[in-house]
């Protein structure tokens, strides 16, 4: 049932949308839409879609593929998010609708968001490595089994 609502929801928001751009007159060429879609679904299965795949088996034999994928996640969200003011081309005709440098401010956030990954796969190692936590593992480890060699010898001794 609640697939049914959703899909419903879902057909109605697209009849909707499909109102707002050919029956309100806001595309001139409707046309000029069949184009910039085939186009972005060229764009998504012959180069992003592969590109994802491609990046995804090459993380995958990498032992902190999570920290990675998500760094890879953002990061690709933020250029997807940047790229209209970043290929737009000229001077915007009102300037201060694109006030800010687009370029430096997408690089100084991808630039974030890689040091943020790289904290977050090198943060955790030196606080084990700094605080001995893999040497205390061990030896609790062999304090367990020379306890459970002793059991068991105590056990055939009965």
């Amino acid at each position: 049932m609640l697939r049914f609502v959703a899909g419903a929801v879902g057909v109605g928001l697209m009849g909707f949308g499909a109102w707002l751009l050919f029956g309100a007159g806001t595309v001139r060429d409707p046309s000029d839409v069949v184009v910039w879609l085939a186009g972005a679904v060229v764009l998504h299965d012959g180069v992003i879609a592969p590109l994802v795949i491609a990046v995804g088996f090459l993380l995958a034999a990498l032992p902190a593929r999570g920290a990675l994928r998500a760094g890879l996640v953002v990061c690709g969200a933020l250029t997807l998010i940047a790229l209209p003011p970043l290929l737009r081309p000229g001077a915007p005709t009102n300037p201060s609708a694109l006030p800010l440098d687009y370029l430096r401010n997408w690089l100084l956030t991808l630039g974030v968001v890689a040091a943020l990954t790289a904290a977050a796969l090198l943060l955790p190692r030196a606080a084990r490595t700094v605080s001995g936590w893999p040497e205390r593992r061990r030896v609790r480890r062999a304090e367990k089994a020379r306890a459970a060699e002793a059991e068991k010898a105590d056990a055939e001794k009965t």
